[in-house]
């Protein structure tokens, strides 16, 4: 009977013979621990209960203790106010909407129009990092910003950001002309617009370009990137931990994808190379991948990964784009 329960722990978790052992012994413990206390009250105690005469004198030391605290309430004034205190709800603020700049608007001005707190402290941080809301849209690019609520503000949304001025006049570089021809830096000098580029190419230069990504940041979004052998989407910079709304604003604006993934061949990858993948850090998880495919043969779909009981809907729908067969 142990036999045949340890091969089905084998079969259902996809773990060695050896583990499903200590499973069944850790099984075993946990139902011993968690039964003894019942066991214990049921079972046990009832055989030795409580003397009477002990059980009166505890009565009355009881009776003695409550008619001391009754006798000292009235003298004591205060003795119980901490009890008869209310403490009344703190009032909602009042939402009033009229005519507002998104940004200009302080915070205090943007919670009296509804918006939660927590929003109007991250569109403040939006534009403390150089973001302009340039269009009444733009509102809904803050992170968790609700429809609902820019719905009935936009009527009240007034913009004031002028338009740069596009310099005609800008120095164009061509194979023969000389140095001596290309005016001086001076005032009216304009920072080169950014363009997009092939976020599974790039480098750190080009990232700490982008408003919201410093140094930091920038190893972080290569070594996740490496980690995942590429983005597929642009759905996934948000996964990227550390990232705010206005770097992930960014990326989305000028990080594309213009380089195939690198994919992994599930088959024929081993524990280290499964898990070193974004998706796959747990080395645990990874060893369970083997020893079913070693144990049941080769994956032919996602659909076999789905019988690997570790393996949940999310976790598999992320490796798709990366699995080979």
């Amino acid at each position: 009977m142990i036999r045949k329960i340890i091969s089905q722990l084998q079969d259902f978790f996809g773990i060695s013979r050896k583990e499903a052992r200590g499973a069944l012994v850790l099984i075993i413990l946990m139902s011993f621990l968690i039964w003894t206390p019942f066991v214990f009250r049921r079972l046990i105690l009832p055989h030795f209960p409580i003397p009477f005469t002990e059980k009166k004198l505890n009565t009355q030391k009881l009776d003695s203790i409550v008619a001391e605290l009754n006798k000292e309430a009235p003298e004591k004034p205060g003795f119980n106010n901490y009890e008869k205190k209310e403490f009344s709800k703190k009032a909602e603020k009042p939402i009033r909407l009229f005519p507002f700049d998104p940004n200009t608007a302080s915070v205090e001005d943007l919670t009296t129009l509804g918006i939660p707190e927590f929003l109007a402290k991250r569109i403040e941080k939006y534009r403390s990092k150089g973001g302009k809301f340039r269009k009444k849209e733009d509102l809904l690019h803050i992170y968790d910003f609700p429809a609902s609520t820019y719905k009935s503000l936009e009527p009240y949304i007034t913009l004031s950001v002028s338009k740069i001025p596009v310099n005609s006049e800008k120095p164009v570089f061509t194979p023969d002309r000389k140095f001596a021809d290309v005016p001086a830096r001076g005032n009216n000098y304009v920072k080169p617009a950014l363009v997009p580029f092939d976020i599974n190419t790039a480098d750190t230069t080009q990232l700490i370009k982008l408003k919201g990504i410093g140094s930091k940041l920038s190893v972080r979004i290569l070594k996740f990137r490496d980690g995942l052998g590429g983005f597929h989407s642009t759905s996934q910079f948000s996964e990227i931990f550390g990232l705010d709304s206005v770097a992930v604003t960014e990326l989305n604006k000028y990080a594309k994808i213009g380089t195939a993934v690198k994919k992994i061949n599930i088959n024929t990858a081993t524990v280290e190379e499964l898990s070193s993948h974004s998706y796959l850090r747990n080395k645990k998880l990874a060893n369970v991948i083997v020893n079913y495919r070693n144990q049941h043969g080769i994956f032919s779909s996602a659909e076999d990964l789905k019988k690997v009981k570790v393996l949940d809907a999310v976790t598999i729908e992320k490796l798709v784009p990366y699995l080979a067969y």
